[in-house]
Formats: structure tokens, sequence, C-alpha cells
């Protein structure tokens, strides 16, 4: 009797391994975040597919490498919260029409009374706009203050569901004016910024920057205004970055994530895609707009399998024909996650790597070298 319960068990505990975990996981996952965009019963149908099935699950296990990073979670929220830490920067200053908060970090050995004021870096972090929070970046901040001698601010932006990606890129364009109206005060210097951002981030730079270039009447900033934040920005450096949203779109798709991710529902719709897409509005630029677009410094890690590579490539291979000065490095069997993480502490694995490819187009962006 025991061999036969013993041969009956492990069928039946392989038969739940293969199919009813990934399809609890996966039903879960669309159930939290969101049902196949189809109507009636169908949405049901599309999401018990297969194939849907087993690569949402495998992208659901996925995130499970973030455990990984649980003595960095605790590092950068004990900083945070250390008041000792002050010194260093200013904590939650407020900007624009929404009321959103950003820290102001200061480059250390720097004499503010005595020395020049300093460049600024605007770094706008990622979360698939539909998260993110400033003091999760209190370490990087503090590190990129230090290896690019610059004042760095952080800033919250309202994500989705608070608001749409337009809300995002008025959000960043109000921390730019913020930046143009507080240098004398806080002693950086207004009219040297780069914008540095990751993946959802990064997009949002290019993006708030190209909208600043034309002018748009959405952004609700008077165009002389536009005029003098593009006239300070010295150029863009993209970390794993999202630029043409179609495709992307695509890629999700084959990882069966579409419905469950937030890019879709933060854009209002497949339909939008080519309104919120860098590479599309590149494309239908004047020759007098495309010599307004600042340099871009492009970085991607060869293992990314959240924004494929392709990405930055694309991008790099149209601003070429454009005329527009890039550089794009492809960082070996760096993945999406790392080329952010591995910038908050000098002990990472990929963090000299990448802060030499920063540090060197940073100094070309504000011609230093």
């Amino acid at each position: 009797m025991s061999g036969l319960k013993c041969n009956t068990s492990l069928p039946v505990a392989m038969g739940f391994m293969l199919v009813g975990l990934p399809y609890s996981i996966s039903l879960a996952a669309q159930w939290l975040y969101g049902w196949p965009n189809k109507p009636g019963y169908k949405k049901y149908m599309e999401a018990l597919k297969p194939r849907r099935i087993y690569c949402l699950t495998r992208a659901v296990l996925e995130t499970l490498k973030y455990l990984q990073y649980g003595r960095l979670y605790f590092q950068w929220k004990s900083w945070y919260k250390n008041d000792k830490n002050r010194e260093h920067y200013e904590k939650g200053i407020t900007f624009g029409r929404r009321g959103n908060k950003l820290d102001l970090y200061h480059p250390p050995n720097v004499d503010r009374s005595k020395d020049a004021p300093s460049p600024l870096v605007v770094f706008i972090y990622g979360g698939a706009w539909g998260s993110g929070d400033r003091s999760i970046y209190c370490l990087l901040a503090r590190q990129m203050a230090e290896e690019l001698s610059s004042t760095v601010i952080c800033p919250d932006y309202f994500t989705y569901p608070k608001t749409n990606v337009l809300g995002m890129v008025q959000d960043i364009a109000d921390c730019l004016i913020w930046a143009r109206e507080s240098g004398a005060k806080f002693h950086f210097d207004k009219d040297n910024i780069v914008l540095i951002g990751h993946s959802a981030g990064a997009h949002l730079c290019a993006l708030t920057t190209l909208f600043l270039i034309d002018a748009r009447e959405e952004l609700f900033i008077e165009v002389s205004i536009q005029r003098d934040i593009m006239l300070a920005i010295r150029g863009i450096i993209g970390l794993s970055g999202v630029y043409n949203i179609m495709d992307h779109y695509e890629h999700e798709q084959k990882r069966a994530v579409e419905y469950v991710s937030t890019m879709h529902k933060a854009m209002n719709g497949v339909e939008n895609f080519p309104y919120y897409s860098p590479t599309h509005l590149l494309k239908k630029f004047s020759q007098d707009k495309l010599s307004r677009v600042p340099p871009f410094a492009l970085l991607h890690g060869t293992s990314d399998i959240i924004v494929p590579v392709e990405s930055s490539m694309k991008l790099s291979e149209l601003l070429t024909s454009l005329s527009i000065k890039v550089s794009l490095y492809l960082l070996p069997k760096v993945d999406h996650t790392e080329i952010v993480t591995d910038l908050m502490a000098s002990d990472r694995r990929f963090y000299h790597p990448i802060y030499s490819c920063i540090k060197q187009e940073y100094k070309k962006l504000l011609g230093t070298c």
C-alpha cells in the first residue's frame, strides 16, 4: 500500500507543479493587476491560455531575484531616516502645481560659501509609470553627487493611477522650473542641467525634453519659460530606457505581461502610444527643432530582459540619422535592476564600470573634457 501511495502522490505533485502552480500564480497576478482587455467572458478565455499562463508565471517568478537586494533595502532605509545625514542633503522641498516633494543632495567637499556653483543633475527614477519614491534613491543620489561633483535633485512625481504620462511630464517640467528659480538659494548652476533617468524615468526625461522643445500647450507653461529651460539642459543620460512605446508593448506581449503592466493604462490606451513615444516625436520634428535637441548618452545592460537592449540601440541609430549627438554603451552582463541599484554603493559589482561611462559622458555634456 505504501508503494501505491508513493506512486500516486508523485504524479499528483508533478501535476500541481506543472499545472496547478503556474495557473494559481498567473491568475492571482491578473486578478490583482488587471485582466486581459477583452469583452465579457473572452477576457477569462484569454487569461487561461496556456502560453499566457506559463509566460506570465515566469515573469512573476523572475521578480523573486529582487530578494537579493534585501541588504541594500535596509541600508537606504536606515540612511534616509538618520537625521545625522541631513548635513548632506535638503529633504522634502515642495515644488510644482501638485505640491510634489524633492530631495536635494549637495556635493561633498565643496565649500558652498566660496566655491563656484556646481552643475545640477536631475535624477528621474523609474517604476513602470506606476510606482516609485524618491527615498529609495537616497544612496544613489548621495553617491552621484560625490562622483560627479554636482548637486543632485531627486523629485517625486505623480504616477498611475493618480495621473497619466502627460501629468508625469508636467511634474518633471515643474521640477525644472523650480531648478531654474532656486539655483542661487541652493548654490547650484541653474544654467548647467543634465537629466539622468532610469527605465520609465529615462523615457520621461526624453519625452519632457521633446515636449519643451515643441512648446506644447498641454504643459500649461509659458513658451518663454519652456525656452529658457531648454537652454539650460546640457544633455540626457538614459539608463535602460524605453523610447518607442509600441516596440515595448510588443515586448510585453511576448512576456504576456501587457495587461498586468501599468504602461498602456498610463498612456491612456494603445492609440496614444505614438504621442508618448520619443522616437515618433523626433521623426516629426522640423530641422529647427532637431537642432535644439540636446546630446544623449544611452547606457543599457546586455542582460536586460525587462527592457531589451534594442530600445537604446534603435534610439541611438535614429539620433545618429538625424545628426543629433549620441553615445551608446552596451554593458555586458548588467540587467535592468543592476544598472541602477549598483550605483548606490561603491562595493556593488558594476558600480565602477557604470560610473566610468556616466562620468565620461557627463564631462562631455558639460564641456569639461
